[in-house]
């Protein structure tokens, strides 16, 4: 009987780099939506040719805008929120890349905070006047480091075609 493995979690570097397909992938919207929020300078990605390159940090603030946006944020709120993140994220980023920290983004769009303590949340939740929205920055970090899980090494090693002709021939000969 054998157990299931669990899968292993590699630690996302703020340095790393990744694709628009991947980036794509993670925050599960449109290559075209990416190409869109570069061009109207929501989060403008590094550029090397034709390819935008982008960081982990910008990688995690398309998350949450995607996020946003499926909550039915518009972009003039969602800017607001990028302002506050891009002033505050850097330095809690670290925390969270590493694994030591949660971190959870609320918003009704005009506030915006970053706790990490569970009970904070409960308060300015309580408090609020009027609905927030509750985006986990954490989950966010865990799709990448999902994406850069390695694939699982077959237990078997796979067949060669030529070895099977051989047997073939050898059966037939």
């Amino acid at each position: 009987m054998s157990k299931a493995r669990k899968a292993r979690v590699l630690p996302v570097s703020a340095e790393e780099t990744y694709s628009s397909s991947e980036v794509a992938k993670i925050a599960q919207v449109s290559l075209r939506q990416l190409q869109w929020w570069d061009e109207q300078n929501v989060v403008s990605p590094r550029h090397e040719g034709h390819k935008r390159v982008y960081l982990a940090q910008e990688v995690i603030e398309i998350s949450l805008i995607a996020e946003l946006r499926r909550k039915g944020f518009s972009l003039q709120k969602i800017r607001r929120v990028l302002d506050f993140l891009q002033n505050e994220l850097g330095s809690r980023l670290r925390e969270v890349l590493s694994g030591s920290a949660d971190l959870h983004l609320l918003t009704d769009g005009k506030s915006v905070y970053l706790e990490r303590n569970h009970e904070q949340i409960i308060d300015i939740l309580k408090g609020a006047m009027q609905p927030m929205f509750l985006v986990c920055v954490t989950d966010q970090v865990k799709r990448l480091s999902d994406l850069r899980i390695p694939p699982a090494t077959p237990k078997k090693p796979q067949r060669s075609l030529f070895l099977e002709e051989d047997s073939r021939e050898a059966r037939l000969g």
